[in-house]
């Protein structure tokens, strides 16, 4: 018979996160001939939703409303109360990014649904949804059995994207919410954006990244020129934010952004347990660092003995050359 999946679009700098794109890829195989939903929230969305189609939406719910221009948690929560039970969702799937952490649990309770947080991986068994979930700082991976309505983050650049079929167009089904700003506890006067620019982070494909290494603000230089020949996002260990030597926006970690790019490049990084917590599950993984004995050069795929203000820039000019041909 099949089940509903809906998928909550995840929506920054006014465009389509590719975690969407994965996760509407996952409920596809969740719904197992079921039906497969999205949800559009915000303001001046519905551009969207032909985009949710191609990656297998076969309905898009689409909220719009002032209130929702932000995300603020009571005023999203009650938009996606409104979806849920109008689609009649039996699976809901949303990013883990920081509205997502925040909504799913909210939603959870109001449906006394079962959760999962940070998945990696959602499969079928036995009739029951299994989520795969990584714990211990990455050196476990737990399976989580739901029955029942079931929630779940989905952690970015993991499940694997389906080719877009732009064949499909959107079925949109507009939904009305009332939100009066006396039913909101919190409001959004202003959002202040620290502007970090080049690829998100959290998706990037490449990450180049600095530790205390890179010595000084300046030292960041030479690895967001390798980043920009890349085509990569640039990131930090705690120590390079503790030194002041970039934003914290950069940090990646156990208490920082935890990442699965394709690639990506530790330069002057010692390699400590927390910041391998958040990029050990990286597909190939090449340290550069001068001490031979850095932990970093356990889990790497490939290790580069050396000064990183000598070897990046010559590994930079070399693949400016590979790139070119």
């Amino acid at each position: 018979m099949g089940r509903k999946v809906l998928v909550l679009a995840d929506i920054r700098n006014d465009k389509l996160r590719n975690v969407t794109f994965e996760s509407l890829t996952a409920a596809r195989a969740l719904a197992e001939g079921g039906e497969v939903f999205a949800a559009l929230l915000g303001t001046s969305v519905a551009g969207f939703a032909d985009a949710l189609a191609h990656y297998g939406a076969d309905r898009v719910f689409l909220v719009e409303h002032e209130a929702l221009a932000n995300y603020v948690p009571d005023a999203y929560a009650k938009a996606m109360e409104t979806v849920i039970r109008e689609s009649g969702a039996e699976v809901v799937l949303l990013a883990h990014s920081a509205i997502g952490r925040d909504l799913a649990p909210k939603l959870a309770a109001r449906f006394a649904a079962g959760q999962a947080s940070d998945i990696i991986n959602a499969e079928v068994a036995d009739g029951k949804i299994v989520f795969t979930r990584p714990i211990y700082a990455g050196k476990a991976f737990t399976k989580v059995v739901v029955s029942g309505m079931a929630l779940a983050t989905v952690r970015p650049n993991n499940l694997a994207a389906g080719e877009p079929d732009t064949s499909r167009s959107a079925n949109v089904t507009t939904i009305s919410v009332d939100l009066p700003a006396d039913s909101l506890r919190t409001f959004i006067k202003e959002v202040v954006k620290k502007s970090t620019g080049g690829v998100d982070l959290s998706e990037a494909k490449i990450i180049v990244s600095g530790g205390r290494g890179v010595k000084s603000a300046d030292g960041f230089k030479p690895l967001q020129e390798l980043a920009d020949v890349l085509g990569a996002a640039v990131g930090a260990s705690r120590g390079a934010c503790d030194a002041e030597y970039c934003d914290y926006s950069l940090q990646i970690g156990q208490t920082g952004k935890v990442v699965t790019p394709d690639l990506y490049i530790a330069c002057g990084i010692s390699g400590a347990i927390q910041h391998l917590a958040g990029m050990s599950n990286s597909k190939v993984i090449v340290a550069i660092n001068k001490d031979p004995e850095a932990p970093i050069f356990k889990v790497a795929d490939y290790g580069i003995v050396g000064d990183m203000f000598e070897v990046v820039p010559v590994l930079t000019e070399e693949l400016k050359k590979v790139l070119a041909e």
